[in-house]
This record gives C-alpha cells, structure tokens and sequence, in this order.
C-alpha cells in the first residue's frame, strides 16, 4: 500500500510534466516562404576580355604597390597601414566581434553564482508570519550557492556561438577590405601628386615660351612687322599662363594635405613631397586573370560570412519553438536571527530539471522567424549586389587600361611627330627659312604632348590601383571551409550557384 501510495502522486506528476510536451505543436513556425539565391560570377556574366580565363594566378600580390618599384610610395603605405585612424577603429570593432563571440561560448557552459542577503526587518501583525515574530524586529538572512547548466538539445546556443564567429568573421574580412582601400586612396593620391608636380614644370616651360614669343612680337612691333594686337595677344597669354601655374599649386598643396590625411600625418607634414611619374615602374598585366580572383575581395567575404551568419540566427530563432530544459541546483544557508544562521538546521539545498516551453505567443516567435529569414533574403541580396559591383569595377579598370594603352600608342606617335616638327623649324630657322615664331609654335605643340603624357600615364597607374583593388588587393581568405548549404535556395539551380559563389568567396 505505501508504494501505491508513493507511486500515484509520482506518476500525476510526471503526467503534469508531459503535457507542455503534448501542446508542443500550438507554438510551431509554420510554413515560410523560399529563400533567395546567392549569385555565381559565373552565372552573372564575365569581364569583356581576351585574358579572362579559370586559372588560378598569384596576381596581384599581398604587397601589390613594391611592383611599382617606388620605395617612397611603399614607406607611405606601410605607414598609412599602422596610423590610420579609420584602421583602429575597424580594429576596435573587430575587439568587439571577438567579445560577442566570447559571450556566447560563456553562456553554453555551467553557470555558478553566490548570494548572500542580511536585512534587519521588521514583519507586520496583519500579516501571514504568526507570533512571536508578528509585530518583531528580527534579521532576515539568507547565503546561497546556485548553478545552472541549459541542456543544449535542439542547438540553439550552438548556432548563436557559429553565428557570433560568422559575424566575427565577417568583421576580420572588413578589415582586410579597408586596408585595401586605404593603400589604393595612398597610391592614388601619390600619382595624383606626382601628376599636378609635373604638370606644373610643363607649364613653367610653357610661360617661358610664350614669354621669349613676348619678346619677339616686340622686337617685330619695333621692326614695323606687328601691330599692337600682337602685342597684346602675348601678353594675354602670359597672364593665362600665370593663372595656370597658380591653379597648379593650389592642386599641388591639397594634393600634399590629402595624401597626409590618408596616410595618418597632419597637413604639412608632406611639404617637401615632390614623387616623379617617371621613377614609376608600369605594372604589367598577367597573362590570364581569372574570375576567381573576385573570390579574393575581401568585402565580398565579407558578405558571406553574414549570409551565413544570419542562416545561422534562422536555426536559433526555430530552435525557440523547443523546450528549454535546464538543470539547477543550489545549497545555502537561512535563517531568522543571527544566532541561528550557521546551524546545520539552517541548511537547504535543492536540485533538479527546469522546463520552459512556449505553447501560446500570439505569434511572437512566427513573427521572429519570418524577420530572420528576411534577414537572410537582405544578406544574400546585399552579396548579389556586392559580387555585380565587383564585376562591374573590373570590367571598367580593364576597358580603361586597355584604352589608355591605345591612347598612349597614338599620343607617343604623336609625340614624336611634334619633336620632329619642332627639328624641322630650328633647322629652317638656323639655315634662314623660316622665323623664330615658327620655332616656338612647334615648341608649343611639343609641350602639349608630353602634357598629354604625363596625363595618360597618371591615369594609367591609378587604373591600374584601382583594378588590383577590384580584385581583391592579393587578400586570400582563411583556409576554414565556409558551409553553404544554409544559404543555397529551395531550387537545385540556385543551390549549385550559392555552392560557386561561396567557393569563389573562400578561395
């Protein structure tokens, strides 16, 4: 009969314990709409170029600015690299991905903490507390030592630590990416200064042309061969010259301060700054450049690492709908009165399995699903976007190196017909056949032309930056396997696209 007793009571218990189990099904996520497709460059196009090819090339390099050969432009680099402002605060910001990624492998872990509480209270007559201490003053204490361990059974802590690493992930990806982009705004902006430098000495060569022409329309006005048109002709384009001059060293100056700015240093730090195009090594092309190379741009890692990283918060919200079952336990003392507090009387202690279920919600958790999923559809897009860009950046750089080659072929041709022109004259001239003015106008043209090189081989060298950074600055991702099959669609076709696109990312 004792057991019986014993035995009726134990299994009403446990039946109350079932039966957020059996109501399980009212929480449930219920059906969701499919999820986007990650993008393959290969499915969205390939660069218009006979050089594309699917080979794997070292090209560019980590260090891609030493094949510039300027030992100036990489000290100015390296220290833009370890002074920039905008690269600590991405380092701070990668401090705090690591912390997020911390708390979460502290949370799936055994809990343990103390309490102890000691008040001087003084309990009401009207109350449930009986005499003698109804209407008394007396110590109220209580020292206990909980712990609690949350049984991990449908991975929901476990998806929220891979999704914090994810995002950590990401933010390491971001750093290299901003890295890159700072050693392509200093390499830009040192050829940018370099140009204006020498676009300035072609136009101090060119006012002291136009000021021997000066003289030699006054020598004909006084010879009775030139009017005072001429005159003034000459000297309006002395004036434009001096304007011109000006204008370059106001560029001259704010090229100086920009290039400061990037490179961590105050304003007139780079005052003595004077970098030449012509020590400048031409970065050549490789003979292939494969597609894959957008697998090394570091913002498009970026991206799918927060694609997975959201797929990932998808696994946490559902893991919501299932119980939450914990195990705690405390031991600790409690008493009223002091005298009494450390007796073994005053001992208690507890263990045991805690549940929580949600049964009704109102559709909270629904809702929280739904937005995850939407926050996976906006990181995939967000990918999409990024990988269209990238493509459309190196399909620019490459139609614009490929053109500007042409151009400097006709400009040198070009050129080379001015200084032959300008031989010509001086040798008419020498032999009596034709005036100084002849000499000056084919000076005038041979100016031009290495104005239009010093423009043509700027805009060149800053293509060819802005095409090593479209492909990624050299960044080669960790070796760790990125997993794609949280992101990949409900279709086959969309699944294979997210699989290339994910191991172009991570190569």
């Amino acid at each position: 009969m004792t057991t019986t007793r014993h035995a009726r009571p134990l299994a009403t218990r446990w039946s109350w314990c079932a039966l957020p189990l059996m109501l399980a099904a009212c929480a449930t996520p219920g059906d969701l709409p499919p999820r986007h497709a990650l993008w393959a460059p290969v499915a969205v196009g390939s660069v218009a170029t006979n050089a594309i090819q699917a080979a794997a090339t070292p090209w560019p390099t980590v260090q891609w600015w030493s094949a510039f050969g300027d030992a100036q432009l990489s000290h100015l680099i390296e220290q833009a690299l370890t002074g920039q402002p905008s690269l600590q605060l991405v380092q701070a910001r990668l401090r705090q991905a690591q912390a997020a990624v911390d708390l979460g492998a502290a949370t799936s872990g055994p809990q343990l903490n103390a309490s102890v509480d000691l008040s001087d209270q003084h309990f009401t007559k009207n109350g449930l507390i009986p005499p003698p201490l109804a209407g008394s003053l007396a110590w109220n204490n209580s020292a206990q030592l909980g712990g609690s361990w949350e049984l991990d059974l449908f991975g929901r802590q476990r998806a929220a630590l891979e999704s914090a690493i994810g995002q950590q992930r990401a933010v390491q990806a971001d750093a290299q990416a901003a890295r890159v982009l700072l050693a392509g705004q200093v390499a830009a902006a040192y050829f940018q200064l370099a140009r204006t430098i020498e676009t300035r000495d072609l136009a101090a060569q060119s006012l002291a042309q136009r000021q021997q022409m000066q003289a030699l329309v006054r020598q004909r006005i006084a010879a009775g061969l030139d009017t005072q048109l001429d005159q003034r002709l000459a000297d309006g384009l002395i004036a434009q010259a001096l304007v011109e001059i000006e204008a370059l060293d106001e560029a001259t100056a704010r090229a100086r301060h920009a290039l400061a700015e990037v490179t961590g240093q105050p304003p007139l730090a780079l005052q003595g700054l004077a970098p030449r195009l012509a020590k400048v090594q031409v970065q050549p092309l490789p003979g292939t450049l494969p597609l894959d190379l957008l697998g090394r741009r570091a913002d498009l890692v970026a991206q799918r690492w927060r694609v997975e990283a959201a797929s990932l918060d998808v696994d946490v919200a559902r893991a919501q709908f299932h119980p939450n079952i914990n195990l705690v336990g405390f031991v600790g003392l409690s008493s009223l009165g002091l005298s009494r507090f450390i007796d073994t009387g005053s001992v208690q202690y507890g263990a045991g399995p805690a549940l929580r279920l949600p049964i009704f919600d109102g559709g909270r958790l629904r809702a929280n699903l739904q937005g995850r999923h939407a926050e996976v559809d906006a990181a995939i897009e967000a990918y999409n976007g990024a990988l269209l860009r990238a493509l459309r950046e190196v399909a620019d750089e490459l139609a614009s190196l490929q053109s500007l080659a042409r151009q400097q072929q006709a400009q040198a041709d070009a050129q080379v017909a001015a200084e032959d022109a300008q031989a010509l004259a001086m040798q008419r001239h020498a032999a009596g056949l034709g005036n100084f003015l002849s000499v000056l106008s084919a000076q005038t043209n041979v100016l031009a032309q290495q104005r239009a090189a010093t423009e043509l081989k700027a805009r060149a060298l800053v293509s060819s930056v802005a095409l090593s950074r479209a492909l990624g600055g050299g960044y080669l991702a960790d070796a760790d396997a990125l997993p794609l099959a949280r992101a990949a669609s409900a279709s086959p076709a969309a699944g294979t696209a997210a699989s290339s696109a994910g191991a172009a990312a991570m190569r």
